[in-house]
């Protein structure tokens, strides 16, 4: 039986994909592994079909995002957005994610078409007041220009899967984002991630997996899964010279505040 209190001094994974099909074989008990070790988790869409998956899974310690990742740009028109706005205005969705920029080799869409849809989503995101949850990978200067423009509106967010440098972190503070990292940053090579972490003030940080991507170090290799959170924030606590227990509680105060969601 799942322990049901959402605990101060347990973790929360701020990011995972349980939703998608890596896990089609075994969700119900990789969910069961992260209720028993976490205080509660977010499901974030990166399409309207995940999204849609995301929030039929919520409950009392599962939330959900809704929302379309760059990838996806193409598919955001305004028939897109009013299905978006629908799902995000139902009961366990309680933000507007993963939405961005991604202009890495990985990426399919067209820059002007991610601008347009990433643009067009944090306008749903403040009329609905609700915080977004940001894809940010090689596209530093346009998500500076357009965060620069539009920060003001928002009721707050995340940086997720944090993956600038340590003065990229002041200016998503300047945003009044949150900034979360995910396995990367225990990987051996990842020293200006950690150097980023360093900087972060620990009331702006959050712990994420990923799932099913980016296993940190200690269980890289395999399929992650929310529960693994824990090696991650072990992890940062150590590298912060805070003790878990307090990073943990932080943490969880940090992802409590930011989606909004009481304590």
């Amino acid at each position: 039986m799942h322990d049901s209190a959402a605990r101060p001094d347990r973790l929360v994974d701020t990011h995972a994909h349980v939703q998608e099909s890596a896990f089609d074989e075994d969700r119900e008990e990789v969910l069961g592994r992260a209720l028993d070790a976490l205080a509660w988790l977010a499901l974030i869409g990166d399409d309207e079909a995940s999204s849609e998956r995301a929030v039929a899974l919520t409950g009392p310690r599962i939330h959900a995002a809704t929302g379309c990742h760059p990838y996806h740009a193409e598919a955001v028109d305004a028939d897109a957005i009013a299905r978006l706005r629908a799902l995000a205005s139902r009961p366990g969705a309680v933000a507007v994610g993963e939405i961005g920029l991604d202009y890495s080799r990985h990426a399919t869409a067209p820059r002007d078409a991610q601008i347009r849809a990433f643009t067009t989503q944090l306008a749903l995101a403040a009329e609905l007041d609700k915080p977004v949850v940001i894809h940010n990978r090689d596209a530093h200067a346009d998500m500076s220009a357009i965060l620069d423009e539009h920060h003001a509106a928002l009721p707050g967010g995340i940086m997720h899967c944090f993956a600038g440098d340590p003065a990229f972190v002041e200016r998503c503070v300047g945003w009044g984002l949150h900034i979360s990292f995910a396995g990367n940053v225990t990987f051996p090579k990842a020293a200006e991630l950690r150097e980023a972490a360093r900087v972060t003030p620990l009331d702006r940080l959050l712990v994420e997996t990923d799932s099913p991507y980016l296993a940190p170090q200690a269980v890289r290799g395999r399929r992650c899964e929310p529960a693994y959170v824990a090696h991650t924030a072990r992890f940062l606590a150590e590298l912060l010279e805070v003790p878990f227990e307090e990073f943990a509680r932080r943490t969880t105060r940090n992802a409590h505040r930011v989606f909004g969601i009481p304590d």
